[in-house]
C-alpha cells in the first residue's frame, strides 16, 4: 500500500523554471501517462511540438499561459505538472468572456491518489480566476473513466459539448462519389480568410475573438474553397468571401493546421516513438486510448521515427451537395500529407450539432474518436452578463469552433 502524505505540508506548486525544470519535466511526462490514465502494451507516441523539446510549446500559442509544477518540499523532487493558458471568445449572441484551458495534467505513478493532481488542478484554476478567465475548460476521450471522475466527481466540472474527432492515414483517398475533374479547390489570401471567418464564425455557439492570429501563425498552412466546377455559373470567391453570392452552389470553405516537418514554412515537429507506450503528450492526449489502436492499424506509419499530423479547421459549407466537396477536402488532405516526411495521420473534430458531421466520407480506413469538453464556472458573479453566460454554457452546445491550437 502507497505511504500517505499530507499535500499541505509535502508538496508545493510552483511555476515551472525552464533554466532548470525542463530536463525534469521531460523526464516526469516520458514516465506519466494523462492523470489517473491507464498504460498499455505497444508502441507509443511521444509528441514534441518543438525540435528543441519545448514544453511550453503548445501554450505559447497564447499571451497569457503558464506551467505549474508540483515539488516536493524536503526532496525538491517534481512529481506532477499542469499547463493552461487563457484566451477570449463569444457567443452568437454577442457575450464576451474569457475561457481558461487545461491543456496537459501529470501526476508521477508513485505519487497519484494522494491529491497531489486536484492541487495542481485548484492551483491551475487559481491562476486562471486572478487573470480574469470567466470559466476553465477541459477535454477528454469519452471512455478515460477515471479522468472524467477526477474532473466531475472532484473538481466539480459539468460536460457542456460532445464532439467527434476523425482521422485518416494520408493516404491515396477512395473516390466514391465524384471525379477529380467535377470539383475545384481554391487557395485564398489570409486576409480573405480573416474576412470570412470573422463574419461566418458567428454562427458557432463559440469562436476565439483571435482568428486573425491563428490564420497568420506558421503553422496554419493555408485556406481553401471546394466547390463543384459544372453547377452552371463562374464562382466569384470573393462574392463567397463577403456573402454576396446569390447562386444556390454548394461550397466548402477549410483551413489547415500542420505539426509535420513541411518545406513551406520549415517547420520542424517531431513524435519519437516508445517501447513499451509511456507517454502520448497533450496534442493527441485525450484522443490516447482510441488513437493508438487505430494508427497500430496503419503498420507502415508506425514504422517511422517520427510523427506528425494535419489538422483541418474552420469547416464550413453551404448547399446541398457537400458530401462529394467533403471527400475532395479529405482527398485533397490526404494527398498533401502523403508528401510530408512525418505526416502520419489527417484529423478534424466537429461538433455533434454541426451540419458537416453527417457529411464526413463513410470508408473502412476512417476511424472515429469521442472527444468530451468540460468546464467549470470560476469565482463568484452576479451580474447580468454572467448570468447569461451560465445559460450558455449548462446547455449542450453542439457546433463549436475548434481551436487548432487546443488540439
Amino acid at each position: 500500500m502507497a505511504d500517505t502524505y499530507s499535500i499541505e505540508s509535502k508538496v508545493v506548486i510552483r511555476e515551472f523554471d525552464e533554466d532548470r525544470d525542463v530536463k525534469v519535466v521531460g523526464k516526469l511526462e516520458r514516465n506519466c501517462t494523462e492523470i489517473n490514465g491507464t498504460t498499455k502494451k505497444g508502441f507509443s507516441i511521444f509528441t514534441n511540438m518543438m525540435s528543441n523539446g519545448d514544453p511550453l510549446s503548445r501554450i505559447r500559442f497564447y499571451p497569457l499561459h503558464v506551467m505549474l509544477v508540483a515539488e516536493m518540499v524536503e526532496s525538491k523532487e517534481l512529481v506532477g505538472v499542469v499547463k493552461g493558458c487563457i484566451k477570449s471568445v463569444q457567443t452568437p449572441s454577442g457575450s464576451l468572456f474569457k475561457m481558461g484551458c487545461i491543456l496537459g495534467l501529470r501526476v508521477s505513478p508513485i505519487h497519484r491518489r494522494k491529491g497531489v493532481g486536484l492541487k495542481l488542478v485548484t492551483s491551475i484554476e487559481e491562476w486562471m480566476l486572478t487573470n480574469g478567465a470567466d470559466y476553465a475548460f477541459l477535454a477528454t476521450e469519452k471512455n478515460n473513466n477515471a479522468s472524467k471522475n477526477l474532473f466531475t466527481n472532484k473538481c466539480n466540472y459539468f460536460n457542456f459539448t460532445s464532439l467527434i474527432i476523425f482521422l485518416h492515414p494520408p493516404t491515396s483517398f477512395p473516390t466514391n462519389h465524384i471525379s477529380k475533374k467535377d470539383v475545384k479547390i481554391d487557395k485564398i489570401s489570409i486576409d480573405q480568410a480573416i474576412s470570412f471567418y470573422t463574419r461566418i464564425l458567428k454562427t458557432k455557439e463559440l469562436y476565439p475573438l483571435d482568428m486573425d492570429i491563428i490564420l497568420k501563425e506558421k503553422l496554419s498552412l493555408g485556406t481553401w474553397v471546394s466547390y463543384y466546377k459544372d453547377e452552371g455559373f463562374k464562382l466569384n470567391i470573393e462574392d463567397i468571401i463577403t456573402h454576396k453570392s446569390t447562386t444556390s452552389s454548394s461550397w466548402i470553405i477549410f483551413s489547415l493546421w500542420n505539426t509535420c516537418e513541411a518545406c513551406d514554412n520549415n517547420l520542424q515537429v517531431k513524435t519519437k516513438l516508445f517501447q513499451p507506450l509511456r507517454f502520448l503528450h497533450a496534442t493527441l492526449n485525450h484522443a490516447k486510448d482510441k488513437i493508438c489502436p487505430c494508427l497500430r492499424m496503419f503498420d507502415s506509419m508506425c514504422n517511422n521515427s517520427t510523427f506528425g499530423f494535419l489538422f483541418l479547421y474552420g469547416l464550413h459549407g453551404e448547399g446541398e451537395n457537400l458530401g462529394g466537396l467533403m471527400e475532395s477536402i479529405w482527398r485533397f488532405t490526404s494527398r498533401l500529407g502523403e508528401k510530408l516526411k512525418e505526416c502520419r495521420v489527417v484529423i478534424t473534430e466537429l461538433g455533434f450539432g454541426d451540419p458537416l458531421v453527417n457529411h464526413v466520407p463513410k470508408i473502412d480506413s476512417m476511424s472515429c474518436i469521442d472527444d468530451m469538453w468540460y468546464t467549470k464556472r470560476l469565482g463568484n458573479h452576479s451580474d447580468d452578463e454572467n448570468d447569461e453566460l451560465v445559460e450558455v454554457m449548462k446547455r449542450q452546445l453542439g457546433n463549436v469552433f475548434v481551436d487548432p491550437r487546443d488540439f
